[in-house]
């Protein structure tokens, strides 16, 4: 539940009338979406209900057909993808491309690299990548893989393979962090782990997150928009929209759990 600094305070990202359609088929219609600073905000629905278009639509991979998105009050419906991200806008895939044979705190380095305005410049003095270390090895503690800075990427479980994916976007200092499905794939302890660390993670930035794992959703979510047929079905804290018809008939055979 919303805090009422939370529920009052200016939306960091706001969307008016958000549609895309592609050849006739509207997969995302006349959606309005109010994420507020210091949240942790899930889009969730059935499968095909719009949620991968939204986020493809918030991060300028797609542009919308009607509506506007702003970002801290700035009209950003315009803005190129690369835009988007230098505003504090990412989503995880953006800029974690993870480099299988580079260890975790390389793929780490190369990121903060990036944030410098080089992300591939290989090249740079021992000394200059050194000092990026102490920010590395932070990045790395914070999501739980201290113990794994040498390790290469294409060695790591998946479950912590995802959590260097989002040590890599963290390094970007995002203001807004958009996660697609974090827990995708995941056995209970994997998936028990990322939970922790998303929450850990929303504790200092806003989070806004495609889940379909609706027992981490109640878990750390404070507001939950559901999507149905690209459309707003409801919205609220997890008391409200799970006890609510229309969401419980959108659900009807699917997994609660």
């Amino acid at each position: 539940m919303l805090d009422s600094a939370r529920q009052t305070a200016e939306p960091l990202l706001e969307t008016h009338g958000l549609t895309k359609e592609f050849r006739g088929f509207v997969a995302v219609k006349n959606v309005s979406l109010t994420v507020r600073p210091g949240t942790i905000h899930a889009l969730i629905g059935p499968n095909g209900a719009g949620k991968t278009t939204c986020f493809n639509l918030l991060t300028k991979f797609l542009t919308p057909s009607a509506g506007t998105i702003k970002f801290k009050g700035q009209n950003i419906t315009s803005d190129r993808p690369a835009d988007v991200a230098r505003r504090g806008v990412v989503r995880s895939f953006q800029i974690s491309a993870v480099f299988p044979h580079l260890t975790v705190l390389e793929n780490i380095r190369v990121a903060l690299q990036r944030k410098r305005g080089s992300s591939f410049d290989f090249w740079r003095s021992e000394r200059a990548l050194k000092d990026l270390e102490p920010r590395a090895n932070e990045l790395a503690e914070a999501v739980g893989l201290q113990d794994f800075l040498h390790t290469p990427a294409v060695e790591l479980p998946y479950g912590r393979k995802r959590a260097l994916e989002i040590a890599t976007t963290l390094a970007l200092d995002p203001e807004l962090l958009l996660l697609d499905e974090p827990t995708a794939g995941m056995g209970h302890e994997d998936v028990d782990r990322i939970a922790a660390l998303i929450k850990r993670v929303g504790a200092s930035r806003t989070v806004l997150m495609v889940e379909h794992n609706l027992k981490v959703v109640a878990n750390i979510s404070h507001i939950i928009t559901v999507l149905a047929r690209g459309e707003v079905l409801a919205e609220g804290d997890y008391a409200a929209v799970s006890k609510n018809k229309d969401v419980m008939q959108a659900y009807m055979g699917t997994e609660h759990a």
